[in-house]
């Protein structure tokens, strides 16, 4: 009969094993739009420009314009420690803290130490206005 020591050291141990499996590398879950942004305009497209774009500091979400008219959103938080990337030039974004590159347009990640892509956000262009969606 084990112990109660013995039941609850198992225990623990399952559960650790399941957060570290939940860390594995893998596919990103899907991208939380973060609080309060949603339905939103947060940018104007005239304030993005083309191959480049802008950081939207408030949010922490990068705004790109790879092409002519193509808008995409991406977190701004690097998945390797949470540092905020910059706006994308060359079609890069870099992390400042380490060195992570990603691509501007898809948010993969181009150079480590990250591994993981950017999180990307649906968006709609509305106007002159970007919505979050």
């Amino acid at each position: 009969m084990p112990t109660r020591r013995q039941v609850i050291g198992a225990a623990g141990a399952a559960a650790c094993g399941a957060a570290l499996a939940g860390c594995a590398a893998g596919e990103p879950g899907p991208a939380i739009v973060p609080p309060g942004v949603k339905g939103q305009v947060v940018a104007k497209v005239a304030d993005i420009p083309v191959g480049g774009g802008t950081v939207l500091t408030k949010w922490k979400i990068v705004i790109a314009q790879p092409s002519a008219g193509v808008f995409k959103a991406f977190s701004a938080s690097c998945p390797h420690r949470g540092c905020a990337v910059s706006s994308p030039a060359d079609g890069v974004m870099r992390c400042p803290c380490h060195g992570s590159e990603f691509d501007a347009v898809s948010g993969k990640c181009l150079k480590g130490p990250a591994e993981a892509p950017l999180a990307e956000f649906p968006l709609k262009v509305e106007g002159d206005g970007i919505v979050i969606l």
